[in-house]
């Protein structure tokens, strides 16, 4: 058994079974072999990024005031809180009035922010989280605890996608962007844990490059 979640109803999917109100792994060698892909491939992704990790975290110093990485709470597999790590790429004071849900344009993103939130050189400092096993290459994005409350009220069975170990990058990344609706994003999380597969891994890794290298997203 890999990962579980307790549900009300008995809707199923294709990776899990239920057992007395519980989502359980039925693929547990797929599961555990795309843990120890991930974390390889997370391990060589430092070595062989470590200049450019260098350099980005210079220019975010000479960019603005601040910290270079800065670390938030999430909500990872079951629940489970995590810090998760991020290039800064915000002012300082981002959140002085409160959480918000960060937008395409939102004025707060430093200029050299804007960069590397577009082709998402923000969420490198995440290859850490995975060797740490809060998250995996592929999965649905880490979502805050007070965002997790919120969504949960507003669509129905939004806690599913706790049901698998987050990512740093997945179906709703490379087919929305920054502005993609909590909703949409919800539905196309749920649509890659229905469908989990290695050819799907495949190809959201291969449009996940294309969105580094060009920083145009689906939309």
């Amino acid at each position: 058994m890999i990962y579980k979640k307790k549900v009300e109803d008995e809707e199923r999917y294709e990776h899990f079974r239920i057992i007395e109100g519980v989502y359980i792994a039925e693929k547990d060698n797929y599961i555990l072999l795309k843990r120890i892909v991930e974390s390889i491939m997370a391990i060589c992704g430092i070595f062989i990024l470590s200049p450019v990790l260098i350099i980005i975290s210079i220019l975010i110093k000479i960019d603005s005031k601040g910290p270079i990485i800065y670390s938030q709470e999430r909500l990872g597999v079951n629940g489970k809180r995590f810090r998760v790590l991020k290039f800064r790429s915000m002012v300082v004071d981002a959140e002085k009035g409160g959480p918000q849900w960060a937008t395409k344009d939102d004025n707060r993103i430093t200029k050299f922010g804007h960069f590397i939130r577009k082709t998402r050189i923000d969420e490198l400092p995440q290859l850490l989280n995975i060797l740490r096993g809060d998250m995996g290459i592929i999965g649905p994005r880490p979502e805050r605890p007070i965002f997790t409350e919120k969504f949960s009220e507003e669509i129905p069975n939004f806690r599913d996608r706790l049901v698998i170990r987050p990512g740093l990058t997945g179906w709703a990344q490379v087919n929305g962007g920054y502005d993609i609706t909590p909703r949409e994003k919800f539905e196309l999380d749920m649509y890659y844990i229905k469908n989990m597969s290695v050819l799907l891994d495949m190809k959201i890794l291969v449009k996940t490059i294309k969105v580094v290298i060009t920083g145009e997203g689906a939309r």
